[in-house]
């Protein structure tokens, strides 16, 4: 359903008594911060996502081997909500009218917005991308083709994940992981030993502290000039955020994040509130929270929170989130689970192989059906 439909008309009709909010991005955060407002206020609340199902992004590792991954329709997510479904493409934001302009032509008036459009990968061109759903099933395509060398360029979680998952559904494409850092840069020792032990059983080179000076249809070029070959390029690295925000004009960090006060609120324009890999959060560490979905989660709540006691006149309270755990999937019979102290330094206490992988995909499982339950927990 367009804007158009929902509202009947440009923009609107005025006089509403009902305090119109309007969420823009249907991903973990957004998705839960409609369903959690709707349950804390009596505003009229509007989902607006570009596509009319819900991607479960940490499993588009995956999705780019054909395995099948649930993506339920927001239609099903949120019926019996009261939240109202756009599916169309954000264009633009105007904090001064206080109007979203989407692409059918319409636009929704708001007195809050909440901003979770999320993040993506600045992928190169002649490489392969895992965290939009499109691109995982083009990649999944493609090796469906055949594949005989495959080159994954990034180390970081997503980098792990994607690099086991295809070595183990495709053993006999000779796998290659790029990273600019080593294995053990975000691990304990532990859990770096562990991983570098998946790794040579899945038969995967790890090519370590080499940066990717250009990628072609041949393989990589790194910054020593030397010549990676590789018949497909899977790019990992480099989340961005759109820059819908900077062009709106609020106050953004030098990478395009919303400037956030302790409840989540633009230090620029206060009826914005901002959630997840778009905001420039801060931990109790005091440092910005990292993109995760495990960061995103209570980060919506909180969002729902703030707008709830701003609608009702209250001080909305402060984010507050410390890190515990990093989980990642080596395949699908094994698994790595860091422990973490508050600041996000690892722990030398792991958990490892197939008990590991049993509680990455309960927590997995777990983000999906939160989704549904707002009510559930995730922060303080």
């Amino acid at each position: 359903m367009t804007a158009t439909e929902v509202l009947g008309t440009r923009g609107g009709p005025r006089g509403r008594e009902r305090a119109r909010v309007v969420v823009l991005g249907g991903g973990y955060g957004g998705q839960l911060a409609a369903q959690s407002l709707a349950r804390r206020t009596d505003a009229a609340v509007t989902l607006v996502n570009d596509g009319d199902r819900f991607v479960q992004r940490v499993r588009l590792h995956q999705l780019a081997t054909g395995q099948p991954v649930e993506a339920p329709r927001f239609t099903d997510l949120l019926a019996g909500t009261g939240v109202r479904f756009v599916d169309d493409r954000v264009l633009g934001l105007d904090p001064v009218a206080h109007r979203v302009a989407l692409r059918d032509g319409g636009s929704l008036d708001y007195d809050v917005v909440v901003l979770a459009l999320g993040s993506h990968a600045a992928v190169p061109e002649h490489a392969y991308d895992v965290t939009t759903a499109a691109g995982a099933a083009e990649l999944a395509a493609r090796l469906d083709r055949g594949c005989r060398r495959l080159a994954v360029v990034g180390a970081g979680l997503t980098g792990l994940e994607t690099a086991t998952e295809l070595a183990e559904s495709h053993p006999a494409t000779a796998t290659t992981l790029v990273t600019a850092g080593a294995l053990d840069d975000d691990l304990s020792a532990k859990g770096v030993a562990h991983v570098r032990r998946v790794v040579a059983r899945l038969g995967i080179r790890v090519v370590e502290h080499a940066e990717v000076r250009a990628v072609h249809p041949g393989g990589l070029t790194l910054a020593d000039g030397t010549e990676e070959a590789a018949d497909v390029v899977v790019w990992t690295g480099g989340l961005v955020v759109p820059d819908l925000a900077a062009r709106a004009g609020l106050a953004v960090d030098a990478h395009g994040r919303v400037l956030v006060d302790a409840a989540l609120r633009s230090t620029s324009h206060p009826d914005v509130v901002a959630v997840g890999d778009v905001a420039a959060a801060v931990a109790s560490n005091g440092d910005v929270v990292r993109m995760a979905c495990a960061t995103t989660i209570p980060a919506a709540q909180q969002g729902a929170r703030t707008v709830a006691a701003v609608l009702a006149g209250r001080e909305p309270g402060a984010f507050r989130y410390r890190y515990a755990i990093r989980c990642v999937s080596l395949g699908r019979r094994d698994g790595l689970v860091q422990v973490v102290h508050t600041d996000d330094r690892p722990r030398e206490l792991v958990l490892t192989g197939r008990a590991a992988a049993r509680v990455k995909e309960a927590i997995v499982r777990g983000t999906l059906w939160v989704q549904t339950h707002p009510r559930i927990p995730a922060s303080a």
